[in-house]
């Protein structure tokens, strides 16, 4: 399904105001391998790779494997467009990709990828869930808006009832369910972000599902900075745009949201949200992603940038649940972050995408950085994971 291609590997340190490049080094090449030999096994960057809805441009896609050490990038997938990429957490020899035509497993570690008995042909699939009191209990999120179940470890799906929610916004793409995130006490209750549709909440584990947008509509209405009309109907287009959200055992009823807008959060099932203000701490505000960190439930990552197409992102951690954000990247993207990947065995590893073939990683929690370009012609990143 590919081969294996050169990956140019950068150490970036930051001294003051400046940041400092060394080109990869023999010795450093040492230091990365007895760090994995003395590992109990080899961990993997995955990046998932698709196409732009507004692009005609053809080019590589689907699942791109590299090894931490960020010695090769292998074209693991390529038979179809992925748009999200998912290490399962209790056995990272399991791997999944969302695609656009439905789920693929790998049972290697994405060494080689499979489709698995999927019961729908030509539905993208972009979001997981795993349940972490059953790990053979599973959820994807598709578009058109779909939730689909397993119970098997991902190797067969069957389809949930349709959700059944009001169209908030025509757009030239069918709504995408984009990312799930479980309540950390009732882990029945689940909420879900739409592109572009706003959030979906299910009280019964995904069997049925209510809408919890009326208030982001609101907020659209009230205030005009929080308008944004690009390709739909409605100037609530970018309050809808939702792209992830997150809950933490550290303030289990805060449920926070990624959207084109900024952060928001709500603590009352999504009746209501509450600006975040991200702007207070960064001057990018279009939120791309944000994650909990596995290790402590009080760290949170986001990914900002300009817009969905820009030049310039940056990646913000929080360490108190998202009250105050630091700038915790010292690198120089090219390209709207669109995704961070966070190890669930080492707190220390931390890789992030640009859209435009940018992969960049720390192993040693933000101390320094490494850059681990896509091979050339790689664009559109959707999904970065790791372990």
């Amino acid at each position: 399904m590919g081969g294996d291609i050169p990956c140019v590997l950068v150490a970036t340190a930051h001294n003051e105001d400046r940041h400092i490049v060394e080109r990869h080094t023999s010795k450093y090449h040492g230091e990365n391998l007895a760090r994995e030999e003395r590992a109990v096994a080899p961990s993997y960057v995955f990046a998932g790779v698709g196409g732009y809805y507004a692009s005609k441009q053809g080019g590589l896609a689907g699942v791109f494997r590299c090894a931490t050490d960020g010695t090769d990038w292998k074209h693991a997938l390529s038979e179809v467009e992925t748009f999200t990429v998912f290490v399962h957490p209790h056995d990272p020899n399991l791997v999944f990709a969302g695609t656009v035509d439905g789920v693929y497993r790998s049972t290697d570690r994405g060494q080689n990828f499979y489709r698995a008995d999927f019961p729908d042909r030509g539905v993208q699939v972009w979001s997981f869930l795993q349940d972490d009191t059953d790990p053979s209990l599973m959820l994807a999120g598709g578009s058109p808006v779909s939730i689909y179940r397993s119970e098997d470890g991902g190797a067969s799906w069957k389809r949930m009832p349709d959700p059944h929610l009001p169209v908030h916004a025509k757009m030239p793409f069918p709504c995408r369910v984009m990312r799930f995130a479980r309540h950390p006490r009732r882990r029945s209750e689940i909420f879900a972000v739409l592109e572009v549709s706003g959030v979906m909440r299910s009280t019964d584990g995904g069997e049925g599902w209510g809408d919890c947008s009326a208030d982001l509509l609101r907020l659209a209405g009230a205030e005009p900075r929080l308008r944004s009309k690009l390709v739909s109907d409605t100037e609530a287009e970018g309050m809808l745009d939702g792209h992830a959200v997150c809950t933490s055992a550290a303030d289990p009823d805060s449920i926070i949201i990624a959207v084109r807008m900024g952060l928001f959060r709500s603590q009352d099932q999504g009746k209501t949200w509450q600006d975040i203000r991200i702007d207070r701490f960064s001057p990018f505000t279009y939120g791309r992603d944000i994650k909990v960190s596995p290790q402590d439930p009080n760290t949170l990552y986001a990914c900002l940038s300009v817009a969905a197409s820009s030049k310039d992102g940056a990646l913000y951690r929080s360490q108190d649940v998202g009250k105050t954000w630091q700038r915790f990247d010292k690198v120089t993207p090219h390209g709207t972050l669109m995704s961070v990947g966070l190890h669930h065995g080492d707190a220390k590893q931390v890789y992030v995408a640009a859209r435009y073939g940018e992969v960049f990683g720390t192993q040693d929690g933000g101390e320094s950085w490494l850059e681990m370009p896509l091979p050339q012609g790689v664009q559109h990143i959707y999904a970065l994971a790791c372990g």
